[in-house]
């Protein structure tokens, strides 16, 4: 019984010295030396990010486009020429776009392996430029969609010196809301997604209906 509770007093004894240590290191350290353990003040900070539009929605909505919608076009080699299949989805990601007048996107180009880097990363950015031109031709306005610097070859999705189609791609995606956007001013992003299930509930015929071209 002695040797438990000598044992346990050590213990404790140990435990104190390690705090004092802490709060000693932590005292006379530069202010902001510490790490933030991700606890203090990350209530008010994710609200403050949620309630400026940049934080947990902006990530959700992302996560929901790329779920529903494809968000990858291709291209033939050497070109920004949108054939069915490209414009197609284009018109997918229009149609999902507009359900969503608070949310700004952007394109990325891509290519594949074949040719110099800073040829690459110009070819990159005209395809994602010809994918916002499409988009924009689908009702989607401008100031919602940015086309920008691509990142050329240093992406690929199939490592390969040769011709792969599967890298010469744009890819579009969730960027933030749009900048004084009422909804997001006054902290509505609750009606966007309402609004979307509002939708939803229209029966199926009518959907086609509205939405068939």
């Amino acid at each position: 019984m002695k040797t438990v509770l000598i044992a346990t007093t050590a213990c404790l004894m140990l435990t104190a010295c390690g705090q004092s240590n802490d709060i000693r290191q932590g005292f006379n350290s530069p202010a902001g030396s510490q790490i933030d353990d991700g606890h203090f003040g990350a209530a008010t900070m994710n609200n403050s990010l949620i309630q400026s539009g940049d934080a947990d929605y902006t990530i959700n909505l992302a996560r929901r486009f790329a779920a529903e919608i494809n968000s990858t076009i291709t291209f033939p080699f050497n070109s920004t020429a949108l054939d069915e299949t490209a414009r197609s989805t284009l018109r997918q990601q229009a149609a999902w776009i507009k359900q969503f007048p608070e949310v700004r996107f952007k394109v990325f180009g891509h290519t594949d392996l074949v040719g110099s880097q800073a040829y690459n990363r110009q070819l990159g950015l005209r395809r994602a430029q010809a994918a916002v031109i499409y988009l924009t031709s689908q009702g989607i306005s401008k100031s919602r969609l940015e086309a920008v610097v691509s990142f050329g070859e240093t992406q690929p999705i199939i490592v390969t010196e040769g011709q792969e189609r599967r890298n010469r791609r744009t890819v579009t995606e969730v960027s933030g809301f749009v900048k004084n956007h009422p909804m997001v001013l006054n902290g509505k992003y609750a009606e966007v997604i309402f609004r979307e299930y509002v939708a939803s509930a229209v029966p199926g015929t009518a959907v086609t209906a509205a939405t068939g071209e």
